[in-house]
């Protein structure tokens, strides 16, 4: 039999502020309620599943979890002038607003914009890692799914390299 399965966890939340970059423009700092969703696409393995739904969603909760409750700060902004110091981060936008943040409260992400588009590739990223560690070659595909809030989703599917 050939063909190709799916298997997705949804329904894992999280609740976090940012200031997404718009062109030369800094949004003002607020937060979200962001929901997401995991979809693992492969081959069965030989004990006939893709992957293990409790370890898929276990996977998705702990990253939802470092993000809870934080200020996201992408570290890779091109407009954004921001210093790490001891004990905190300081964000200058083009405007000129100062934001100074206790470290415990940021997450700092390798990202250029606190984007959903962002963020689902910074997920898929590492929910493709975890997932790489557990399971045998049978995985083709991970997506992941972020809702900013209803109706407003973005999505990124990273797919395993062709072997030359």
């Amino acid at each position: 039999m050939s063909g190709s399965f799916q298997v997705r966890v949804e329904g894992v939340q999280f609740a976090a502020a940012h200031c997404a970059t718009i062109g030369e423009t800094c949004e003002p700092m607020h937060g979200h309620s962001y929901e997401v969703a995991a979809e693992v696409d492969g081959a069965l393995a030989e004990n006939s599943w893709v992957v293990d739904f409790v370890e898929l969603k276990s996977i998705l909760r702990k990253l939802c979890h470092e993000l809870d409750h934080r200020f996201m700060l992408q570290t890779e902004s091109r407009i954004l002038k921001i210093e790490s110091r001891e004990g905190e981060w300081e964000v200058r936008t083009p405007a000129g607003a100062v934001y100074v943040l206790p470290a415990s409260d940021v997450v700092a992400l390798p990202i250029d914009n606190t984007t959903a588009e962002r963020l689902a590739q910074w997920l898929s990223g590492r929910v493709w890692q975890a997932v790489g560690k557990k399971a045998v070659n049978n995985i083709k595909a991970v997506t992941v799914e972020v809702w900013e809030g209803p109706g407003q989703r973005a999505a990124h599917r990273r797919e395993r390299l062709p072997v030359d």
